[in-house]
């Protein structure tokens, strides 16, 4: 993700647009390091978001309200006293740095029209939101900075007001082509890092662009490029300068495999048009890329002891598995020893005792064998020790086949409920999942007294683009569900063949037939629902319903089938509509 210079630009841009002449109706402190902003501006009303928190800094529009303290904090009561009612006057980005600069015109107690400056550093675990007056003097911040925690610069009442060090960087908005080409080789970096290290305000996901659209490798070292591919690079910057300029934004998220992993302003190129979704408005896309981020982060969080649990018991098992076929190799000598048995018996009467070893025809082939003998005992008792072998071999043949059998499906159950704990997004989600491991042992129920288990999630619903109902269940629970109480012996079933995933149906009108798309859509569900999420590729089985059965005393979510077809689908759900 990248909160940078151009995303704050872009912000600014909005600002301008939609807050210049508006006036500030209400304030609030939702949190300690939040701000929240009612301003009303020609008949329309914007929340302005400011967050100064050292884990998630932001600033945006937001939709939606959020609840406040009864009592404001001090900063809050401030800001209500000086610029509650204030018209904004001005929204400023100062040097391209991650500092938006808010000028805020008011009536003082003695009604002379001042101002006031309300500063938001989004600047990671140094963000802060500080007020100063007309001259820059700091009134007070969210944060106070003293020298014994900066020394650099103080954040206190009273203090001029000074921007963050820039570290040596030049503005992105005013570099030349003379000053890039000495900025760039200061250091023995990358290209990529040449970019985000010598210019204000400018990511690594930017700089990585800059280098695509410039066709240099981002990953080869400065001292390696020649003048053409930094006046490539510098080309690729001044495009994206004038953009800027001209306020032509493209706000949008780049998706992998269905979650958001990054942001921007700009146009990525390096991504496929499949990964990205456009929006209206930075703000619309850092309120819903945030806003899934969280979602994604509480889940895994909420589910952290179901994870570590599924994992633990699938490198038991997975331990287990490996011991169990390892014996069973071991077996495979049994026949050898019970061929060795029959042909001492046949054969060793012409031996002499104290013999080491005996050849003899295999009847069985026709090959000449050599027999290993102990001589310390008869040959009948080598015969009977060859016996006594084969005996337990076979014994341990017989139990280990069953057993490896119960393993691996075992194995194959606790990979099902890993997958389904990766596609978990709400919290009834987990219910079913946790139910599932204390019925068959893998958690004690801490509740007194049997629960009956009902279902507590829905599973996703999907309307294909002819028009057909297709539905993927999010656990074993529901893929039981759905495949033997919702789907009829018409209806097309969908699965990831050999591989753990959600059992997809197709629900098919009476003897309408289904269109190919609808084929390849609800494969693409079954690929994309599946821990065959992450490959290019993934093997699908499709049948319908009445060609399924469930085993007696078989485990949720496990079917069988003999006849089947196959297709090959892409684990991408882009442009299916989901209910």
């Amino acid at each position: 993700m990248a909160f940078d210079g151009v995303v704050i630009s872009n912000l600014v841009h909005d600002f301008n647009r939609c807050l210049i002449g508006g006036r500030i109706n209400k304030i609030y402190q939702p949190e300690d390091d939040e701000i929240l902003l009612v301003i009303k501006n020609e008949r329309q009303t914007y929340r302005l978001f400011l967050s100064a928190s050292a884990s998630l800094p932001l600033l945006y529009f937001a939709s939606e309200k959020k609840e406040n303290p009864m009592v404001a904090p001090n900063f809050c009561m401030l800001l209500r006293k000086h610029i509650s009612n204030g018209r904004i006057v001005a929204v400023k980005q100062p040097e391209f740095e991650r500092i938006v600069d808010i000028t805020v015109e008011h009536l003082n107690d003695l009604n002379d029209v001042c101002q006031k400056h309300l500063i938001i550093e989004i600047m990671g675990k140094h963000s802060n939101i500080i007020f100063c007056d007309e001259s820059y003097k700091i009134l007070d911040s969210i944060k106070h900075i003293s020298m014994l925690v900066s020394s650099v610069r103080e954040v206190l009442p009273g203090r001029e007001y000074c921007l963050p060090p820039n570290q040596g960087k030049c503005n992105p908005l005013t570099i030349t082509l003379e000053q890039w080409q000495e900025q760039a080789v200061l250091k023995p970096v990358t290209c990529q890092k040449a970019i985000y290290q010598n210019l204000t305000g400018i990511s690594p996901l930017v700089a990585g662009e800059l280098c695509y659209q410039a066709g240099v490798d981002a990953d080869a070292s400065v001292a390696a490029c020649d003048k053409e591919q930094f006046d490539a690079i510098y080309e690729a910057l001044r495009n994206m300068r004038n953009r800027i300029e001209k306020g032509e934004y493209v706000p949008q998220i780049v998706y992998e495999h269905g979650v958001p992993v990054e942001f921007s302003v700009i146009p990525l190129t390096s991504f496929s048009p499949e990964q990205k979704k456009e929006y209206s408005s930075v703000s619309e896309v850092l309120e819903n890329y945030y806003a899934e981020k969280n979602k994604i982060s509480k889940i895994r969080q909420k589910s952290a002891e179901l994870r570590h649990i599924v994992s633990t018991a699938i490198e038991r098992t997975a331990k287990k598995l490996d011991l169990q076929e390892k014996q069973l190799k071991d077996t495979e000598k049994r026949e050898q020893y019970k061929v060795y048995g029959e042909l001492i018996n046949v054969y060793g009467y012409g031996i002499e005792p104290g013999a080491k070893s005996m050849e003899a025809d295999n009847y069985y082939t026709g090959e000449k064998l050599t027999i290993p003998l102990d001589p310390t005992i008869s040959m009948m008792d080598n015969g009977k020790k060859y016996f006594q072998k084969y005996n337990k071999l076979k014994r341990t043949y017989e139990a280990l086949s069953t057993l490896t059998l119960e393993t691996r499906a075992e194995l194959m159950h606790l990979k099902s409920i890993q997958a389904s704990l990766e596609m978990a997004l709400l919290e009834s989600d987990l219910v079913d999942i946790k139910e599932e491991l204390v019925q068959y042992g893998y958690m004690k129920r801490h509740t007194k007294g049997k629960k009956v288990r009902s279902i507590k999630s829905k599973p996703l619903h999907y309307i294909s683009s002819d028009g057909f109902h297709m539905y993927v269940g999010k656990n074993n629970f529901q893929n039981d569900e759905l495949t033997f109480k919702v789907a009829n012996a018409g209806d097309w079933w969908f699965h990831a063949n050999d591989i753990p995933g959600s059992h997809v149906i197709v629900k098919k009108e009476q003897a309408q037939e289904l269109p190919d798309t609808t084929f390849e859509e609800a494969a693409r569900l079954a690929a994309y629902y599946s821990s065959g999420r992450t490959d290019s590729k993934v093997e699908i089985d499709y049948t319908t319903r009445g060609n399924l059965k469930k085993p007696k005393g078989a485990k949720p979510g496990f079917v069988i089938y003999h006849t089947n077809y196959s297709i090959i689908a892409v684990p991408d759900i882009t442009g299916i509509k989901q209910v």
